[in-house]
């Protein structure tokens, strides 16, 4: 099934986008590390558009993954009509995972990658490949390197493509979920050093998914020991402040098990909690 241009690429655009067809075409038998999210979406969707039944998505599952952005990630894969793989990873078992020290992704990925590689072994497939972009390279990001241990590609950053690409050639194609917001795993709403536990995952999802059916989808909450702090974007404080009852989202969370709940007036920052880290190296 060919995905053909439903809006204007300019001419780079358009060059990047015949070389990730090209690239991913030739890779023969391919597994995609699939999460829903917007980057790995256009690399499932490539690689079935180029490889058909040659290719498979596989979602890791866990609590790490919002309840809904599974939900997602399913309907995204059956619009997309690629074969899709679940499997059940277990680093919330893992000290270097739940103790949460900053290279707690490395734990996760490698946990990951372990499975889908028995999955890769089974379907035959020669490769994996993930959605890592070109703006991911040169970021905090421990997850990339043990992914790169595993023998996992990333298209997107040999084609360099970044983020506002993936969402300009995602919408020129015509899928649905191209402005869909970036959304890290839950455990990144955690200070490191602060404990991971199932429970506190599905506190913080609980709390998101509320916010989200009330009108913010662009948000993150994070752990501050038993309280929650909200993070939005910063042009959307006010309507924050005017339309949400304060009695319902107080009531609603501390329902979910959160001692208090506060506003961050800086607004919604992706990475925040790594300024922690680079102050004690300081």
């Amino acid at each position: 099934m060919l995905f053909k241009l439903q809006d204007h690429l300019n001419a780079l655009e358009l060059k990047q986008l015949d070389d990730l067809r090209t690239s991913i075409k030739e890779l023969g038998k391919t597994c995609v590390a699939y999460s829903g999210g917007i980057d790995s979406s256009l690399i499932a969707a490539i690689a079935q558009e180029q490889l058909g039944e040659n290719a498979i998505a596989i979602t890791g599952v866990s609590e790490s993954l919002a309840p809904h952005l599974l939900e997602e990630a399913r309907n995204q894969a059956s619009w997309m009509r690629i074969i899709h793989r679940e499997c059940k990873t277990n680093e919330i078992k893992d000290p270097k995972y739940y103790k949460n020290p900053r290279d707690r992704c490395f734990a996760c990925k490698q946990e990951l990658h372990a499975h889908i590689s028995q999955i890769a072994q089974s379907f035959k497939a020669t490769q994996v490949i993930d959605g890592v972009n070109l703006d991911d390279i040169g970021d905090h990001r421990p997850g990339i390197t043990a992914s790169r241990l595993a023998g996992v590609r990333s298209p997107l950053v040999e084609v360099k493509i970044n983020k506002s690409t993936i969402r300009k050639i995602s919408k020129a194609l015509g899928f649905p979920w191209w402005d869909k917001p970036s959304q890290p795993c839950l455990a990144s709403r955690f200070p490191y050093g602060e404990s991971i536990t199932s429970r506190r995952l599905l506190q913080v999802a609980k709390g998101e998914k509320w916010l989200i059916e009330n009108g913010f989808p662009k948000v993150r909450v994070r752990i501050q020991g038993h309280a929650a702090r909200i993070e939005i974007p910063v042009n959307r404080i006010n309507d924050f402040m005017k339309n949400l009852s304060r009695k319902e989202l107080v009531d609603y969370f501390l329902s979910i098990g959160f001692t208090s709940v506060s506003l961050d007036l800086e607004g919604l920052v992706s990475g925040k909690l790594n300024r922690i880290g680079q102050e004690k190296s300081l």
